[in-house]
């Protein structure tokens, strides 16, 4: 299940030196606007420490956890949806993605150039939401003008359906609001506006970017953050980019650990990042444990033991039969498969049972 989120944002508010601190590639980061011209991409696991644990037990030869891919994308300036400074190019890579992680800088430092002179992160947030939202506006024009018609006089159902869906956006875009605030009762409705694949309806996490004196608490910047948003149902994270920058350095794990406690952290904020990016997408892991490897996969919350069976492969799905199911904390308790089994505590479930997060699964099927 290929998944990407992509790193937005006003230049020079620390993109980049955030999506260094996410992958190992090595974007350049410097003081300038449109230091990001090409998107860059990199591939990031996903932290889970059950994995760990089921490893010691299981020893397996390999440790395979889930990723997440990550997309630095140029910064946007005002004016994009027409055009202005990267604009179209910014537009269509973030079309692409499945959620956006929308960095914002809550930070003062005279040596770093803010492209509107002054630190203002509620403004820088406004500005692109707009330029989103211009986008989205004329996405959303130009299919009612093809639809329009047969809703209104061909008697067509599906252009009915689509129409109204068109015209709930079109309300809340014109009031500066973002696609994402409208919700749908119905399957079809929620399916249609799906496939309109608006910029503004991707699901976002605001990253508020400070100093290390704030790392652990934020500051006002955050705060007027935190009120401008309180309406959007959207997540805030507070990450000290170049904090995170210096920590990723660090060579063991022992020593990365010890920065955080001097910073007064329990957990880098990239790994807090990373973990609620995974979230935000409904995604959760099930998990399988055996000689050769103990690795994570990837599924939509909800789904049932069938559609995980085809996550590994398509055959699991087509043929499944059942699903042997382990809770993690039953492996824990009892160490080993055989323990579980001989205790009664592994689950024999069949085609409608819903996989739970850290479920550890071994699919029976029959092609």
């Amino acid at each position: 299940m290929s998944l990407q989120c992509g790193i937005v944002g006003l230049p020079n508010v620390g993109k980049s030196t955030l999506f260094n601190c996410l992958s190992n590639a090595k974007a350049q980061a410097a003081n300038f606007p449109f230091c990001t011209i090409e998107p860059n991409v990199g591939v990031i696991t996903v932290p889970d420490e059950r994995l760990t644990k089921l490893a010691e037990l299981v020893r397996p030869g390999r440790i395979v956890p889930t990723t997440v891919e990550i997309v630095d994308i140029a910064g946007l300036v005002k004016g994009a949806s027409k055009g202005e400074g990267l604009g179209n190019k910014f537009l269509a890579n973030i079309r692409e993605t499945d959620a956006i992680i929308h960095v914002l800088r809550c930070f003062d430092d005279e040596n770093v150039t803010h492209v509107d002179g002054v630190v203002n992160p509620v403004r820088d947030k406004e500005i692109i939401d707009t330029e989103l939202q211009i986008k989205d506006l004329e996405t959303i024009e130009s299919r009612i003008q093809k639809v329009q018609k047969q809703a209104q006089t061909g008697g067509d159902k599906a252009a009915k359906l689509i129409y109204d869906v068109l015209l709930r956006y079109k309300e809340t875009l014109e009031q500066g609001k973002s696609a994402r605030t409208v919700t749908f009762d119905t399957k079809d409705e929620q399916r249609a506006a799906h496939d309109l694949f608006l910029l503004t309806a991707k699901p976002v996490m605001y990253v508020c970017n400070v100093d290390e004196a704030s790392a652990v608490g934020g500051n006002h910047y955050v705060d007027e953050v935190r009120e401008a948003v309180k309406e959007e149902n959207a997540e805030i994270l507070i990450v000290a980019a170049k904090t995170e920058a210096d920590i990723a350095e660090l060579e063991t794990y022992e020593d990365r650990q010890l920065f955080l406690e001097e910073v007064g952290l329990t957990e880098s904020g990239v790994s807090r990042l990373i973990k609620s990016a995974y979230k935000m997408l409904n995604l959760e892991t099930f998990i399988t444990a055996g000689e050769m490897e103990v690795k994570a996969w990837t599924y939509q919350k909800g789904w049932k033991a069938p559609q995980c069976a085809g996550v590994i492969h398509t055959d699991f799905e087509k043929g499944f039969i059942r699903a042997e199911v382990i809770k993690y904390d039953d492996y824990l308790k009892y160490g080993s498969e055989a323990a579980v089994r001989e205790a009664g505590k592994l689950g024999v479930e069949g085609k409608e049972y819903v996989v739970q997060d850290g479920d550890i699964m071994h699919f029976r099927f029959n092609v």
